[in-house]
């Protein structure tokens, strides 16, 4: 085991006005495991409310803020946070109360244990609590066959490859070229990840959906994109 290991933690965030501030909060409340530094870095991918006006008082608290000129969606907000990293280790957490930061220790667990090079997240609907969220059906077959498909091309018997929570040695990272601007991110990174033939672990993390009336903002629309980037970078290798 390291005796000491730097996560950087890259926050995308759009319209997150009434979130962003809990979420930070959250997040660095976080107990990690000792000897791990930690490094905060959020993007406001040109959002259209107050969101960088609460994101800028961050900064003076430790938080690294970046702001895009104009809008390009969850991927290009993470491309900039990956520029922006500097830790042995980098992952993502979203900026809305969907995924809980308290998962974040025991998806970094394998790294601290020298036994991933790569960690994805599997959510379950089973809180903290012992209840169970019903999710929406569609949503959750959508995202098994984009998930099986994925598998296919990529030969890794993943359980949520559309999981935010992907966390990757910061070596790896740089070892491959991301495009895709929008949610296309999450198929192209697990098959271009894939093809670096990286020890690969994934944990079962906690998951409570918003409602679109919430402000979730994936639609059908990044089904089909998603399906579309697995066949380009999957099938055609592009």
């Amino acid at each position: 085991m390291p005796d000491h290991i730097k996560l950087s933690i890259v926050i995308p965030v759009y319209n997150e006005e009434h979130f962003i501030d809990a979420t930070l909060e959250r997040v660095r409340a976080v107990r990690f495991q000792d000897g791990v530094e930690l490094e905060y870095i959020a993007v406001d991918d040109h959002s259209s409310d107050k969101t960088w006006e609460r994101l800028q008082p961050w900064a003076a608290r430790g938080v690294r803020i970046s702001r895009h000129e104009k809008n390009g969606g969850k991927g290009a907000a993470l491309h900039t946070g990956f520029a922006m990293a500097t830790g042995d280790v980098v992952t993502i957490q979203d900026a809305d109360f969907e995924y809980d930061p308290e998962d974040l220790p025991s998806l970094l667990q394998p790294f601290l244990d020298d036994k991933a090079d790569v960690v994805f997240g599997a959510r379950t609907s089973i809180l903290r609590s012992g209840a169970q969220q019903v999710t929406p059906f569609w949503h959750s077959k959508v995202n098994e066959f984009l998930t099986n498909v994925c598998n296919m091309f990529s030969n890794l018997a993943l359980s949520d490859m559309e999981c935010c929570y992907k966390m990757v040695r910061r070596e790896l990272l740089e070892k491959i070229r991301l495009r895709e601007n929008r949610f296309g991110f999450e198929p192209e990174f697990t098959l271009k990840i894939a093809r670096l033939h990286p020890r690969v672990w994934q944990v079962p993390v906690s998951y409570m959906p918003r409602t679109y009336k919430e402000g979730k903002k994936i639609t059908w629309k990044d089904g089909v994109s998603s399906l579309r980037c697995i066949m380009q970078y999957g099938l055609f290798r592009l």
